[in-house]
């Protein structure tokens, strides 16, 4: 059984909860266990909660941070929308005996089913964040925009998502603010970079890396289609495809009908993509649509170039390098031709990955992103907030599953 710290007088802290959908590894999960194992623990007491189940083992790297760090953890074994009505009574419960101050929510259903178990609880301050430019349906903006009366601020990853918010979503601007992504670039400092061997690659040769998850935004699919001409130019490299997802075996069989598979290769999911990008030649990303992509910023971390489609977020992480690194969604032909100086030109690249990671220190760091979100959360709360003492937490079973993107 988790409890809440009971504060009182001088000692008394600010109780957050904070909401995410699930806890699998991506960017945003990332970014919420950033945030929560560096917030001031004198000031802070933050507790977590899952709409999804615990992830398997296999790919609980970021619960077990959150634990070590005393931070407690709820599930609530949401697994699709038919879930959606217990999960609401459930945290709507856990709210309920927590008394957060302020409630900070995470991704599409965890700001959507946050702000009305906040609402049922009678939390009444509520940060959602907004990672994304939400283009997978009319639906979601619909039901953001229709539920906005009950949140206090929106948090944007970046200023195209604010824009696009703003403009596409139809939330009020007043209510609108940006808080880019940090990184510690000391972690990636201390990664060692990884044997490509180890991944499937024959001694000798090099890496053209893609790290995310498999699904239609992140635009593997278009990557291998034209793929061939890229390869062809670069006898050298081979594509390696870090992260899993839904169209895996979809893209598997695409690399086999294109006569490229025995140069593409997909490990899944990997705890050490420091150690992978600082053993790569270039990342690409070939994103439809962004927020603003972490797998760019750790790219920086590790001084290496970039060749991304230039989506939300991108242009705003590489700042003035921008020109070298990024091409119009469905310029095959840009993309081609850049990423082949790049692997080519070991001078360029190194140029800029000097440049990547000299912005990503000056204007990225974790601390600056910490400090951000505390005086949000202590402006939001004021300075004579009434400290309620806090009910024991429950918690919650632990069962398999996931909670289903619809």
């Amino acid at each position: 059984m988790a409890r809440a710290t009971i504060c009182t007088g001088d000692e008394a802290k600010l109780r957050l909860a904070l909401c995410i959908t699930e806890l699998e590894p991506g960017g945003a999960e990332r970014a919420l266990v950033q945030l929560a194992t560096g917030l001031d623990r004198n000031r802070f007491d933050p507790v977590v909660y899952c709409l999804a189940a615990r992830p398997p083992q296999a790919a609980a790297a970021l619960v077990a941070a959150l634990e070590s760090a005393g931070i407690a953890v709820h599930f609530l074994n949401g697994r699709g929308v038919r879930d959606t009505l217990s999960v609401l009574r459930r945290l709507t419960r856990l709210f309920t005996l927590q008394r957060p101050h302020v409630v900070q929510t995470f991704l599409f259903h965890a700001n959507i089913l946050g702000r009305l178990a906040a609402r049922r609880a009678g939390i009444s301050r509520v940060v959602c964040g907004i990672r994304v430019a939400e283009r997978r349906g009319r639906w979601r903006l619909w039901a953001d925009r229709w539920t906005s009366r009950w949140v206090d601020l929106n948090v944007c990853v970046s200023q195209a998502v604010a824009d696009f918010s703003s403009a596409r979503g139809r939330l009020p601007k007043e209510r609108l603010m940006v808080i880019p992504n940090g990184i510690d670039v000391a972690a990636f400092d201390r990664a060692a970079a990884a044997d490509l061997t180890s991944l499937g690659l024959r001694p000798g040769r090099r890496a053209v890396t893609f790290v995310g998850r498999l699904d239609e935004q992140k635009g593997v699919r278009w990557l291998l289609e034209h793929a061939p001409a890229w390869l062809a130019r670069l006898d050298r490299h081979d594509l390696l495809i870090v992260g899993r997802g839904p169209q895996r075996a979809t893209l598997e069989e695409l690399a086999r009908q294109r006569g490229i598979g025995p140069r593409v290769y997909f490990v899944g999911w990997r705890e050490d993509v420091a150690a992978i990008l600082k053993a790569s030649d270039v990342l690409v990303l070939p994103s439809a649509w962004e927020g603003m992509p972490n797998v760019v910023l750790e790219a920086m971390a590790a001084r290496r170039p970039v060749v991304a489609t230039d989506v939300e977020g991108v242009r705003e992480l590489l700042g003035p390098a921008a020109e070298s690194q990024v091409v119009p969604p469905g310029d095959a032909e840009s993309f081609s031709c850049k990423l082949v100086a790049l692997a080519d030109d070991a001078m360029l690249a190194s140029q800029l990955g000097e440049a990547n990671r000299r912005r990503v220190e000056e204007q990225f760091s974790l601390s600056a992103m910490l400090a951000a979100y505390q005086d949000v959360y202590e402006r939001l709360a004021g300075a004579g907030v009434s400290i309620i003492e806090p009910s024991p937490l429950v918690g919650e079973g632990r069962v398999g599953g996931t909670f289903e993107d619809t």
